[in-house]
């Protein structure tokens, strides 16, 4: 009986620092392992590059747009894209126009 008390209380002395030890190794794997880990880094380390190609490709198409809204500042707008602009959109010509289809 007293074989088995020895044996119950090393159980129990025993179960403490065993749960603090899987939960160490369980935070440890999920910090190797999980979604944010250190074996994701190569997974980031892509979509970074992907993302800052596609960042510079929008930077290149807000600067054009820019300079678009520009040239149709009203208080001078650009003579040239009106007219392209008018011909285009509103199909307006001056009666004097012909027009070349290039289709």
């Amino acid at each position: 009986m007293a074989q088995r008390e020895k044996i119950t209380d090393l159980i129990k002395a025993a179960l403490g620092p065993g749960f603090a030890l899987m939960t160490l190794l369980a935070i440890a794997g999920y910090a190797v392992l999980g979604p944010t880990g250190v074996l994701a880094w190569g997974e980031y380390q892509a979509k970074l590059e992907t993302r800052g190609a596609e960042l510079a490709r929008l930077e290149k198409e807000r600067a054009a747009l820019a300079n678009r809204v520009q040239l149709l500042d009203p208080r001078g707008a650009d003579p040239d894209l009106i007219g392209e602009l008018l011909r285009k959109k509103v199909n307006v010509v001056h009666p004097d126009e012909i027009i070349v289809p290039l289709k």
